[in-house]
């Protein structure tokens, strides 16, 4: 029987990691050390209590929880649109903000109302993996923009202005994963207003926003450009990655394209995460201080990576990773990530996800576990990269 040309996707690779982590705590003894988990970018910290009582309200009410529209609840669409007002000072019509089945399901969505099968699109490598597997599914063809340190990983004017012929589409995420990286409001703006003047749909992946440590201002692409895509999501800053919540900001041209594609493929996003991702937008107080204690944990592997042997980091101004060129040590992160896993108790993500040229020589740390587990991490590291040598 046929088996369809989508099916040929590569896998993403840190869900491997996953499993082999869960695979060797599984066989630990009782009282051993147990593995240190900082190969997924998933908040150690729940739903803030706020969401999960409004969540509770709900389900406990008469009226059941049911379709939205396509678009989602009318509230959780103005209380974002609130959000950009007061974080950005952008007014972004109700009426062009999609909630989606986290940015995950934005991606898609936005990719076939944006784009066709062929359509180049453009990215900075290392990248978000989803990004070129989710087009490459498509029939859309994604191009690389090597990076390095010296553009802090991220696209530069120069680079778009060399493309020829141009690409139909330009991806980029401020901050990114894997690198934390952030394109300044000038850049933003500058590569915006060029997409938006050259043809080249611009989408701006933000879901990192709010986790920031104050190197780079944030700015939203939504800010510079008529014709740009923004996807956000409640799973990072909102700490809800299990609820499958996200947004997008969509200019006039796409807001009914997209609609008839969520109604077909989505109907729409889940009520009750909907409610509940409303309800986290006034929790500051909570997510704050989750923040803080990400910032400890950043702070505490900046110090303490290059005394492990670990001194080329990428330029950390948001997110919660720490994407390290680890050349000197190896020249296959796979393998060296697999070692460490087995003789550090650490689990991290072997750069070839993020980079499949040059992938091997990189890694990433994800830092929002438990606060102690990163603290701890260093140590580790450095007994096994003594033992090791």
């Amino acid at each position: 029987m046929k088996v369809g040309r989508a099916a040929d996707a590569p896998p993403f690779l840190v869900m491997d990691v996953i499993a082999a982590a869960n695979a060797r705590a599984a066989s630990l003894p009782p009282g051993a050390p147990g593995i240190l988990r900082m190969e997924v970018g998933q908040p150690g910290t729940g739903a803030p209590r706020g969401a999960r009582e409004a969540a509770i309200r709900a389900l406990q009410d008469a009226h059941p929880m049911g379709y939205t529209e396509a678009f989602g609840l009318r509230s959780l669409r103005a209380r974002i649109a609130r959000h950009y007002r007061e974080r950005y000072g952008a007014e972004v019509a109700e009426s062009r903000i999609a909630v989606t089945v986290g940015a995950s399901g934005a991606f898609p969505l936005a990719f076939l109302a944006a784009f066709d099968p062929g359509d180049r699109v453009a990215m900075a490598a290392p990248f978000y993996p989803p990004y070129a597997n989710i087009l490459t599914a498509l029939g859309m063809q994604p191009v690389l923009l090597p990076c390095d340190a010296t553009t802090r990983f991220q696209p530069t004017l120069a680079m778009l202005e060399k493309m020829d012929p141009r690409p139909e589409g330009l991806i980029i995420a401020s901050p990114c994963n894997p690198a934390g990286t952030m394109l300044s409001p000038a850049e933003l703006q500058a590569i915006a207003r060029w997409c938006h003047g050259n043809g080249v749909r611009l989408i701006s992946d933000e879901i990192y926003h709010g986790l920031t440590w104050g190197t780079v201002e944030e700015s939203t692409a939504a800010a510079f450009s008529p014709s740009a895509v923004v996807v956000n999501s409640f799973s990072k800053y909102w700490s809800m990655t299990g609820w499958r919540i996200g947004w997008l900001v969509l200019p006039e041209d796409l807001v009914r394209p997209v609609e008839c594609l969520a109604q077909n493929m989505f109907i729409s996003a889940p009520h009750v995460a909907q409610v509940a991702a409303e309800a986290a937008m006034d929790c500051v107080e909570e997510l704050e201080g989750n923040k803080a204690a990400y910032a400890r944990s950043r702070a505490a592997l900046l110090d303490g990576l290059p005394k492990a042997g670990f001194t080329r980091i990428a330029t950390a101004d948001g997110a919660f990773y720490l994407w390290c060129d680890v050349g000197h040590l190896t020249n296959d992160s796979a393998a060296f990530c697999a070692e460490m896993l087995d003789h550090a108790g650490i689990a991290a993500t072997t750069g070839l996800d993020f980079d499949r040229d040059r992938g091997s020589r990189f890694l990433r740390f994800s830092y929002c576990g438990p606060e102690a587990d990163m603290t701890a991490a260093p140590e580790r590291l450095t007994g096994w990269l003594g033992r090791r040598a």
